[in-house]
This record gives structure tokens, sequence and C-alpha cells, in this order.
């Protein structure tokens, strides 16, 4: 047989490891596709020596963000030595590229991995490819292995085997003349997601990066809440398990075939207590500094697992919280967008074949814009921006000032009202009698920025900037709702299961009352302090509400919002946005951003 190259073996391992479109893989054919010499040797180096340092660089969420993240999104903020802090640009795949390259240099012993959300949500240079871009970059960037995000999900279980094992896209088909994808080099772990009707995993629960006689382990799980936050469609026939038991349960079937050194890649995150990235959150001691769920999950996490690589909060840490022995165990998460990567040194004792904890050093590094642009990804962005280029560089509106999003200072955006302004335009010429709009915060992408971004002009909005904004494709749906049913929605924002997160919906002008953060759950959202047009909520009146599909669903923990009837579905979300920027802004006469004071907030 003719021996095949590193990546290429562990493409033909993947692509036995999923599942064909048609159907899932069975447990015992996803043992039999990881192979013992399924290696990664790209790197070289000696055996000499008990122990050797095995580098781990790492990255997370990157979110299809092959061009420098604009705004504030492109941000990360630095403490300084003499206690001040400063905002650096960062990302853009060029960039990330370049600092991995660098990084590896004089590291025999490297591996490159990320703990989800690499696609999905993307800007419209890679999501209107359906991320094929990403992937193809993601190859060239050597990164050995993956697990699943939330993300990962949003277009089905069969369109993410596509992403693994390559193909066209079944509607859209190949995009380039003479080209077909050939899916993602590395594997994409998913050992918590299981077909419902087989109770068998989807994908690989684990991978064994092998050099030199090192074997280093990782497992890959995603949220257990992913169907709470991803739409139904596609979450559809898959089962979403425990973060901790999953990864015991692999941790142990991985010390038993020897493989003693373990890490996870986990698609949950924390909350660190600066926004800084070098940031000490062992200040004063391990773990002090951050919070959230994955505190709790990684104390939960068998002591077999070395160090955990995290996500899906976009927050930046690198700390040491206890195992349940009480040991400490480096925790890392390295932000959004290609803005950061993760450098841990991992020291492994060939005698044990486990990781020295003691040794175990991390640290969080900006991807800097300063440093050269990595060629080959200049010459994919451009190849690529070539195609999407008719699409992307249409105006579509005007705006007078950034409007931020993402990077809003409070819960309320900016930009969030415009999008809830804009549903609710589009819903109106529907049906005249639509009441409100309502907007999740999470499917607000990026900021709207006033400077150009090409040769479009400053305050011009362009398709591709909007597409990057509202990137999921949802529609713009309409419902009666009870106002007790809207009381109940603008509660479950900061209470059940997004009490310890608050996710805070985005009004439509109009809708204004009082959020009370000094108090506990439902309480925090004032009753009576509730008013459209100035006028009270009346819990037994009928109200037609416009939200998008996802919150029709009952999506983010609003099943209050997936009580509705008489239901009605418009065109996609940012068609809707698109058409009310058009229809009201000119450069003569720009859109201002709206003050965000619809939502009054007690701190």
């Amino acid at each position: 047989m003719t021996p095949l190259t590193p990546h290429r073996t562990r493409r033909r391992a993947a692509s036995r490891i999923l599942a064909a479109a048609a159907g899932f893989a069975t447990v015992g054919a996803l043992v039999a596709a990881m192979p013992a010499n399924a290696t990664q040797d790209r790197h070289h180096g000696g055996k000499g020596g008990r122990t050797v340092d095995v580098q781990l660089l790492s990255f997370n969420d990157f979110h299809g963000n092959l061009e420098p993240p604009a705004g504030s999104s492109g941000q990360v903020t630095e403490n300084l030595p003499d206690g001040t802090t400063r905002k650096v640009d960062a990302g853009g795949v060029e960039y990330l590229a370049t600092s991995l390259r660098t990084a590896r240099k004089s590291h025999p012993y490297s591996v490159t991995a990320a703990a989800g959300d690499l696609i999905g949500a993307s800007p419209l240079l890679s999501g209107l490819f359906h991320d094929e871009p990403t992937v193809e970059a993601m190859n060239k960037l050597d990164l050995d292995v993956t697990s699943v995000g939330n993300h990962e999900f949003d277009e089905g279980a069969t369109e993410l085997a596509r992403m693994q094992n390559g193909g066209c896209h079944p509607k859209d088909g190949c995009f380039e003349d003479g080209r077909k994808f050939k899916g993602a080099d590395y594997p994409y772990l998913a050992a918590n997601v299981t077909d419902e009707k087989t109770g068998k995993p989807i994908l690989a629960p684990y991978w064994v990066w092998k050099h030199n006689g090192v074997k280093i382990g990782f497992i890959g799980v995603t949220l257990e809440g992913t169907p709470d936050i991803v739409s139904a469609d596609g979450v559809k026939g898959l089962k979403f398990h425990d973060e901790i038991e999953t990864v015991n349960k692999y941790a142990k079937i991985l010390d038993e075939q020897g493989v003693k050194s373990i890490v996870t890649l986990i698609h949950e995150g924390g909350v660190p207590a600066s926004g800084s990235y070098n940031y000490d959150c062992d200040s004063p001691s391990g773990g002090a500094g951050i919070s959230g769920p994955i505190v709790d999950i990684a104390k939960g996490i068998s002591p077999k697992v070395d160090a955990l690589v995290t996500g899906h909060t976009h927050n930046a840490y690198v700390c040491t919280i206890p195992d349940p022995s009480g040991k400490p165990r480096m925790v890392t998460s390295a932000s959004s967008y290609g803005k950061l990567y993760t450098d841990t040194t991992l020291t492994y004792d060939r005698r044990t074949k486990d990781i020295v904890r003691t040794s175990v050093k991390s640290a969080n590094h900006v991807v800097s814009r300063t440093q050269p642009k990595a060629a080959d990804m200049t010459a994919l962005i451009g190849r690529w921006n070539k195609l999407a280029a008719p699409v992307a560089n249409q105006p579509v509106g005007y705006i007078s000032a950034d409007i931020p999003g993402r990077g809003a200072a409070s819960p309320e955006e900016p930009l969030g009202d415009l999008i809830a302004d804009a549903q609710l335009a589009h819903a109106r010429t529907l049906d005249p009698k639509t009441s409100l709009a309502l907007m999740n915060p999470g499917g607000v992408r990026s900021d709207l920025v006033y400077k150009a971004s090409g040769s479009e002009g400053d305050g011009v909005v362009t398709y591709g900037e909007g597409f990057t904004v509202q990137p999921f494709s949802n529609t713009v749906n309409l419902a009666d709702l009870t106002g007790a049913q809207v009381i109940t929605a603008l509660q479950q924002q900061v209470s059940g299961s997004n009490e310890a997160s608050p996710k805070i919906l985005q009004p439509s002008a109009g809708l204004t009352y009082t959020l009370d953060m000094t108090k506990t759950g439902a309480a925090r959202v004032v009753v009576d302090s509730i008013k459209l047009n100035g006028a009270a909520i009346d819990p037994a009146a009928t109200y037609r509400v416009a939200m998008n599909s996802f919150l029709a669903g009952g999506g983010d923990g609003f099943a209050a919002l997936g009580q509705g009837k008489n239901p009605l579905v418009g065109s996609d979300d940012l068609k809707a946005f698109n058409d009310y920027l058009t229809a009201n802004s000119s450069a003569a006469s720009p859109i201002a951003p709206p003050k965000a004071d619809r939502i009054t907030i007690v701190k």
C-alpha cells in the first residue's frame, strides 16, 4: 500500500470516523477508525532524556474570521506594568498563521488544538461559502485536532460531516471551477454527541497524538446545553450529554489503553474578573479570578485529565483550577476570532507516560497585526474575496458613526435595538398590527463600523458588513403572545437557565422597562415598569410579536416565546435588516446610533 502523508492519514481516518451523510458510525467503527499509528509526525526531535516538553498551541471561537475583525471585535485589552490598560488591534488568519508558525520554531514536540466554533456565525467571506474557506485555512495552519462547538451544528450533522470529509455542497455545488472541497485534515471530536436512535457517537470521541514515543490523548466535547442555543433543525436527531460524565468515561478508556497524558478540548467556558487577556486569574489563589460553568466542570473532571482547553464565552484566561483530588490543573481560553493563541508547556515523563503537573506553564499571546502576514493566507483570502466581491461590496445603507453591537458596553446594544427596529418594520409589512420585536443578543455578531473596510467610503454599510452582523439565515417570524407571556419572556432573560449568565433581549422602539440587577432571578425585571408606547403591558391582552426563527423556537432559554399562536413566517433576517437600512438612510441622511435607552438598568 502507498504510504500516506500525516495529513492524508488523518483525513482517511477521520472519514471513517465520521458518519456518512445518510447515517452515523457505530462505536466499534469509531474505535477501529483510530489506528495505533494515527500519529502527527510533522515535528522532528530526538528521544533523549526522561522528560520532554511538549508545546500545546491552542485557540477557540474563530468563527470564520479570516480577515481582521473590525471595531472592538478586533481588539484585546492589555494590562500594562504601570497599572493602566490599552487596546490592541489583533486577529486575522494572515497574522494567526505567522504567530503559530513562529511559536513552533525550536519546538520539536508541538501540537495545535482548538476548542470549537471554528466555523458558524462567520463573516460573509467564509459564511457565503458554507465555511469552506475557513476549513481550508485551518488545514494550512496545520491544526491537529479540534472539538466541536455549538456553531458547528448551525447547518446540521450532515453538513458537519461534509466539513470533515469534503465534497461539494448539496445545494450550492462547488464554488470554484476545477476545485472540489477536500474537507478538514484534522479530526473533529464530539464525545458527548450521539444519535438519538442508535445511541452511538456521531464523531470520534478522542484522538491520540504521537511523536517519538510521546502520546497525548485529546477528548473533545461541546456544552450539554447546545440544543438550547442552536436552531432545532441543526440538532435534530442528536442528543447532547453531560460534559463531566462523558470526559471521565473516555479518560478512563484512554488510561486503559496506556494513554496517561490527556487534554480535554471543551466548548464551554468561564468569565474572568478582568477583561484583560494577561490578567492573573490565579490571584490571590488558584482559579480565584474566574467564575461561570467551566469552574464546576473543571472541578468534576477526572484527575486523569491534565489540562483543559476551553471556549464558548469568548473570554481570555489562563487559570489553575483544582481537580477532584485537589491538585492544580491548567484551564485556558484564548478569547475569540483568532485575536489570541495560548502557548502551554506540557512536561511529559517517558517513564510514567504522564504529564508532570507541577511543570505545566501557560500564557496567552496577542496575534499582533504589526507582524508580517502569511503569504499563503493572503492568497487564500484574495481568492475567496474575488468570488465574494460581486455580493459583498453592494452598498445597503449609511450610518453616521460606529453602532456598537458585540462590542457594546452595556447589555442593551445600540445595534441590537436597530436590528429589532428593522424586524418590527418588516413584520408590519406582513401584519400592520405587529406590536413589538425582540432580538436575541447572541445573534448580533459584530459592530457596524463607520470607517470604510474597503473602497466603499466611510459610513457606507455594505452587504458583506451586514452579513457579518446577521449571518445565521434566520427568518423573521410573527406570533401572538399574551401580555403575561411577554412578561415571562423578559423574566427568562435573568432566570432559569439564564440566571447565572443573563441574556438580555434587544427591544424594538416603544418597549421600555427597568432591570434591577441588585435583585435575583425573575425579580430583576420590574414588572410594573414594563410599558409599550407608554402604556402598561396588559397580562390578559394579546400582542403580535416579531422575533427571529431561533427565538420563535424557544431558543436561548426563552420557552415563553416558543408558545406563540397564529405563526407567520417572513423573509430572512438579513434581508429585513438590509431593507431597513436602505429605506431609512442615505448619504445625505445616515442613520445615527440608537441611544440604547429602552432598558433602565439598576446596578
